[in-house]
C-alpha cells in the first residue's frame, strides 16, 4: 500500500504544484490570457474563441475554478468568469520566490 509524503513538502511547495497542475494546460493558459485582456468573460464567449467544445471548456474552466484562479459569477442563465486578483499575485509572488532561490552552474 503506498503512503502519502505530502507533509515532507512546504506549504508553499504544496500549493505551487496544485498551481502549475491547473495552468499546465495550455487552454487554461488561453482562458487565462483571454479573461485578463477582457476583464471578465461569458462562457458562451469563451467557447467561440477557443478550437474547443462547450463541454471541454467547461471543464478548463472548473479546473481554474477548483484551483482559485478564476472566480464565477451566475448572471442569469449564464456564468460569468474573471480573473481572482488575490491567488493569481500569490501565485506570481510564489514562483517569483521559487525561481529567486535557483542558481545554476
Amino acid at each position: 500500500m503506498a503512503f502519502s509524503k505530502a507533509h515532507e513538502f512546504s506549504k508553499d511547495e504544496i500549493q505551487l504544484a496544485e498551481l502549475a497542475k491547473a495552468i499546465s494546460h495550455p487552454a487554461r493558459i488561453k482562458i487565462l490570457n483571454i479573461l485578463n485582456e477582457k476583464k471578465s468573460c461569458i462562457t458562451g464567449e469563451l467557447v467561440e474563441m477557443l478550437p474547443l467544445s462547450q463541454a471541454t471548456v467547461s471543464q478548463h474552466l472548473k479546473e481554474l475554478k477548483d484551483a482559485g484562479l478564476i472566480t464565477g459569477e451566475i448572471d442569469g442563465p449564464r456564468m460569468c468568469y474573471c480573473l481572482n486578483s488575490k491567488v493569481l499575485t500569490k501565485t506570481r509572488n510564489i514562483f517569483t520566490k521559487l525561481f529567486s532561490k535557483i542558481s545554476c552552474c
